[in-house]
């Protein structure tokens, strides 16, 4: 839309259609958003309107809210899911806090998909061989990229944390800020646009996939989650003497109760099982323990006013409306029906049957298809879509034979 445009308040319309296009570009059948495929008001936040510094042409982003043409959010938004969800809280008095943490590669431009991602060659001359985890020294070859990534994060408003090179060659980790959940959401997606945008300028690209190199730790999108008393900003995972509350353990049950079940919403695609079943710190269970990272539910050591809740099993490549809204949908259902968790795990342990979780999209399609919890939380119009939608991409991936098969199983008898 041109500037002109927008600040005459000109309504921008798009097909409903559209939320639920897949990632090739195609759309399941139109009973699923409307057999007219009729139009939604993208309505931008006016506090999500964005200059973006990286671009060389004057361009402003707006986050925009998908409403129907009647004024009320459309199901079909993943945003619009994530604000329900917050204001059910708000109607019992409680606030979410939460923040996230994301992890991504940074590679060397790669323009044959049957080739490996390699990482970029730094200014020492070299590419990283997986020497760098942790090291002061590890983004040095990447500082043209990473100064532009701080000044786009400054000019967007995005306060960081911490920052690191991660476990894998030529990964990193970033930590945002906690905050309210719509703001993290909304902070999680421009950072990670930011990312690609920049390193489009400087001849590389950042890959968000789940796992884009065997043998190596995938990317997560770990979520840490709190509540707080609206009226006091008092920390209610906590009692006055610091001890954990029947709210805190509600909420832990509410998410083991849902996690199987909204697998495919954390792990939307079909690399992101290659992430979990080669866990490497990526957890695929629903057990819960104190500061055990093999626990699909970690809880990191902490004072009593910060005691949270990591969800551990979201992938880099997760929509953040979408795995924000599930995780704290859950958490919500475990406050209101007073769920009990199982006992805390420690140290190595063996993941009981009821707590294990789907480990590929069809399996975690079929549980959210069979899902009556998803469909209450999130509607019945949401969660066929959804399903219709990945299920079309999970069909385009078995359309294709990988260079594994032909490798191995070509010389079979």
């Amino acid at each position: 839309m041109t500037a002109e445009g927008f600040l005459e308040g000109r309504r921008l319309q798009m097909a409903r259609g559209v939320l639920l296009q897949c990632i090739m570009g195609g759309y399941p059948p139109a009973r699923f958003y409307g057999s007219d495929d009729g139009d939604l008001a993208l309505n931008a936040d006016p506090r999500q309107i964005h200059r973006l510094p990286w671009s060389e042409t004057p361009r402003a982003l707006a986050i925009c809210d998908a409403d129907e043409l009647s004024g009320e959010s459309s199901r079909l938004s993943t945003r619009g899911q994530l604000k329900q969800v917050i204001a059910r809280y708000a109607a019992l008095g409680l606030a979410p806090v939460v923040a996230t943490e994301l992890e991504f590669f940074v590679f060397a431009a790669n323009d044959d998909p049957a080739q490996p991602f390699r990482p970029p060659v730094g200014l020492d001359g070299r590419r990283e061989e997986g020497y760098s985890a942790f090291s002061v020294s590890s983004n040095n070859g990447l500082r043209p990229f990473f100064k532009e990534v701080y000044e786009g994060m400054a000019a967007l408003g995005l306060p960081r944390d911490t920052f690191m090179h991660e476990m894998g060659v030529s990964q990193f980790e970033i930590n945002l800020l906690h905050g309210d959940p719509l703001l993290l959401a909304d902070q999680t997606f421009l950072f990670k646009h930011l990312l690609k945008e920049v390193a489009l300028k400087h001849g590389l690209i950042v890959v968000c996939m789940a796992k884009p190199l065997a043998h190596t730790p995938g990317s997560s999108m770990h979520i840490h989650q709190s509540l707080v008393e609206i009226s006091s900003g008092r920390n209610v995972f906590s009692d006055d003497a610091g001890q954990p509350t029947a709210m805190f353990r509600h909420f832990i049950g509410g998410l083991q109760a849902g996690l199987a079940d909204f697998t495919a919403l954390f792990a939307p695609n079909v690399n992101s099982y290659q992430r979990l079943c080669h866990p490497y710190a990526s957890p695929n269970n629903a057990c819960w323990s104190h500061d055990n990272r093999a626990a699909g539910l970690r809880i990191p050591a902490s004072s009593p006013v910060a005691r949270r809740v990591e969800n551990r099993l979201p992938g880099a490549d997760a929509n953040p409306y979408l795995a924000i809204a599930a995780s704290l949908a859950a958490g919500l259902h475990g406050i209101e029906n007073e769920l009990e968790p199982a006992a805390a795990i420690q140290g190595e342990f063996e993941v009981p049957d009821n707590l294990s979780l789907p480990c590929t999209l069809h399996a975690a399609l079929e549980r959210l298809k069979r899902s009556q919890l998803a469909r209450e939380l999130f509607g019945n119009e949401f969660i066929e879509g959804y399903i219709a939608s990945k299920t079309m991409e999970l069909t385009s991936f078995f359309d294709e034979i990988t260079p594994w098969e032909r490798r191995v199983l070509a010389a079979q008898a």
